[in-house]
């Protein structure tokens, strides 16, 4: 699976530059595997990331702005959808991806999985002390 970024390489917006280098940079950082895509040169990209952004998803005029991030053809989020999985630490959840071992995000699901167990199994011995009083 490959991490797909949508950026804009000649954009004239310092803001969305910054989001992008954000979002880059992040992934980068973390030696997350991931291809970037130009939408200001690729007539072909821009059409393809346009086509692929959820209505929902989109702004009110319609085009989406980069950076915009997929996982193959699964759309993951924009900019600050990213970052609010950042902010959380799920951000491998948030691009479709198993934490690495040692992450937070794979602490948080080992001490979730731990609890599942310790639910189990203290079912099971509820279960078998009532079959043991009868």
């Amino acid at each position: 699976m490959v991490i797909k970024v949508f950026v804009a390489t000649s954009s004239g917006s310092i803001a969305i530059r910054k989001k992008q280098q954000e979002v880059v940079g992040f992934l980068e950082a973390n030696k997350i595997d991931f291809k970037e895509l130009d939408i200001a040169g690729d007539e072909d990209n821009r059409k393809w990331m346009r086509e692929n952004v959820p209505g929902e998803k989109k702004p009110q005029n319609g085009i989406p702005l980069p950076p915009q991030i997929f996982n193959e053809e699964q759309y993951c989020g924009d900019f600050d959808s990213f970052f609010s999985a950042k902010e959380e630490n799920i951000i491998y959840s948030f691009l479709g991806l198993a934490p690495p071992p040692g992450s937070k995000e794979a602490e948080k699901a080992e001490e979730s999985g731990e609890t599942e167990a310790q639910k189990e199994e203290e079912g099971a011995s509820h279960i078998s002390e009532s079959q043991e009083k009868n």
